[in-house]
């Protein structure tokens, strides 16, 4: 059973921060809808809701991940909910969230990254994948604005989205700039932000201070299903 009481977040600024990662999330798809799993905090009380979003940034996408730190969780949570209902139930004044009823969730719902197993792959310097970020951002745009009209299609800027974001950071090869793309977009990544790395199977996530994502690389022994974000 869905409680339908608000839950109180640990400040206004998160629920702050929770909203704005939402309203970017809406932007890229109205109809989103989001994970939700919230789990006590161990030794510290109160609890976390993690808030997971999919990308739709070409052929498959990447999920965004972010945080908000709970008052209270009175038990375990675990739904997929409509990202515009979860919006309209937080409330930035009183600090709170409402959730909202469940939803069948759509496919990548159900394949999230793993909880633990992580290993550190680096810490690049976000002021070295900045420029390289914003110089395949502009690639894109002017290759995609060269396409004439009629060959201009979701197939196409799919492909060439596929070709830009595939190619390794310079600062850790390891991490696709499809990564990097994802973060910026979201409201992750910014030219002074640390940035982590780490690896789980055939997953690789980036983390900053607002946030992660997380992208399927290239199938690894034991890496299950998965998404393989393009874009």
């Amino acid at each position: 059973m869905i409680s339908t009481a608000p839950l109180a977040l640990a400040g206004t600024g998160e629920a702050a921060d929770l909203a704005a990662f939402l309203v970017r999330l809406l932007r890229f798809d109205r109809a989103a809808a989001v994970r939700l799993q919230g789990v006590p905090r161990p030794g510290a009380g109160g609890g976390v809701l993690a808030v997971f979003g999919r990308l739709p940034l070409g052929g498959s996408g990447a999920l965004a991940v972010r945080t908000a730190r709970l008052v209270e969780l009175g038990g375990p949570v675990d739904l997929t909910v409509s990202a515009g209902q979860l919006l309209d139930g937080v409330d930035t004044e009183a600090g709170t969230v409402t959730l909202p009823g469940p939803v069948t969730g759509p496919a990548w719902a159900g394949l999230l990254p793993p909880r633990t197993g992580w290993r550190p792959v680096g810490e690049p310097q976000a002021a070295r994948v900045y420029p390289e970020l914003m110089a395949a951002v502009r690639e894109f745009r002017e290759r995609s604005e060269a396409v004439p009209d009629h060959h201009r299609t979701r197939a196409v800027l799919d492909a060439l989205a596929d070709e830009i974001w595939s190619r390794p950071v310079t600062a850790l090869p390891e991490l696709p700039l499809r990564a990097a793309h994802a973060a910026y977009v979201i409201g992750f990544l910014a030219p002074t932000a640390p940035l982590t790395v780490h690896r789980a199977g055939g997953w690789l996530r980036l983390s900053a201070p607002a946030g992660s994502v997380a992208v399927r690389t290239a199938a690894a022994p034991g890496a299950g299903l998965g998404l393989s974000p393009v874009r």
